[in-house]
């Protein structure tokens, strides 16, 4: 089962403390994991501080830090009076280069996001500040869903068993893992989905020279083939709790992913975003980034072993 050490959740005061902050307390106690509850403060234009300066003796950046730390002190405390390693910060600047920097400063690897609620429910999950996060941060991403229910019925693992290298099927391991242990966690069904397309099929149709009943047996060997490949990963991870369900889907992932989501009534979707990290400059898969902007459920977003974020440290 998928362990965390250190779990970072973002805090944001229009989300409050709802199902997002009880998954973290929870996580956090069954890994027996340090929990930071981080907040990031957009910095004040000039203009505004220097007016608040004219009304407030000492630094008003200083005030407004201590009075969130405070805030946020109030939240960890029942936390810690349960055992929780729970600490608190508050920083300001820009909240996803602050964020990402705090991982790779401290090493945490989950990242746990409340996105703010405002305008269309895809806008809300996948804005700019999560996009950034999905692209960027070198730890897993959860990306809940506001207008949720607390508990998950249904989880989704999105797998490519036909990975094109030795870091697409670690991939694909690290996805399983971390959906399988969450569905045990939940007691909940766990869907594990496979899309795939044939290769040049209309050459094989009409140019080949093949007859179409050849064709139609080569189809049907490679979706027997995308079938066994799915169930042989499937099977390095048995569910001790919960139900498991396969669906090797002929068609464009970009479609069937998020339709098989919407569905099966998925609540949460469990993927790899960075699909091919060898070109500088390409943090994230064409395919992925269509496929998190159709979805309308939560998002556990995973990158392949080895990634390097393009953000360093200051």
């Amino acid at each position: 089962m998928k362990r965390f050490k250190k779990i970072l959740f973002v805090y944001d005061p229009d989300s409050e403390k709802g199902p997002a902050f009880e998954r973290a307390r929870e996580l956090a106690a069954e890994n027996k994991a340090e929990l930071l509850i981080f907040q990031v403060l957009e910095e004040y234009p000039m203009a505004a501080q220097m007016m608040a300066l004219s009304s407030v003796e000492g630094n008003f950046e200083k005030e407004i830090l201590s009075e969130a730390y405070n805030a946020l002190e109030e939240i960890a405390s029942p936390l810690k009076a349960e055992g929780i390693k729970a600490s608190v910060k508050v920083v300001t600047g820009v909240p996803f280069l602050e964020i990402i920097q705090e991982v790779l400063q401290t090493g945490h690897d989950l990242v746990m996001v409340t996105p703010r609620i405002q305008g269309r429910l895809k806008d809300i999950l996948f804005g700019s500040r999560v996009m950034h996060l999905m692209r960027k941060c070198p730890c897993p991403v959860w990306a809940f869903n506001p207008q949720q229910r607390k508990r998950y019925g249904r989880i989704m693992a999105a797998v490519d068993v036909a990975p094109p290298d030795e870091r697409g099927h670690s991939l694909n391991m690290s996805i399983m893992e971390m959906a399988s242990s969450l569905a045990e966690i939940e007691g909940c069904e766990l869907h594990v989905i496979h899309c795939w397309q044939p290769h040049h099929e209309g050459t094989l149709r009409y140019r080949s020279g093949l007859k179409q009943e050849q064709v139609d047996d080569i189809i049907k060997e490679t979706r027997k083939t995308h079938k066994e490949q799915t169930r042989a990963l499937v099977e390095k991870f048995p569910l001790k709790k919960g139900t498991l369900s396969l669906h090797v889907v002929e068609g464009d992932p970009k479609e069937k992913i998020p339709e098989e989501a919407q569905k099966r009534r998925i609540d949460l979707v469990v993927m790899g975003t960075v699909i091919r990290t060898g070109l500088s400059g390409f943090f994230i898969g064409n395919t992925a980034e269509k496929v998190l902007r159709e979805l309308d459920c939560s998002v556990l977003a995973i990158k392949p072993e080895g990634f390097e974020s393009p953000v360093k440290l200051d």
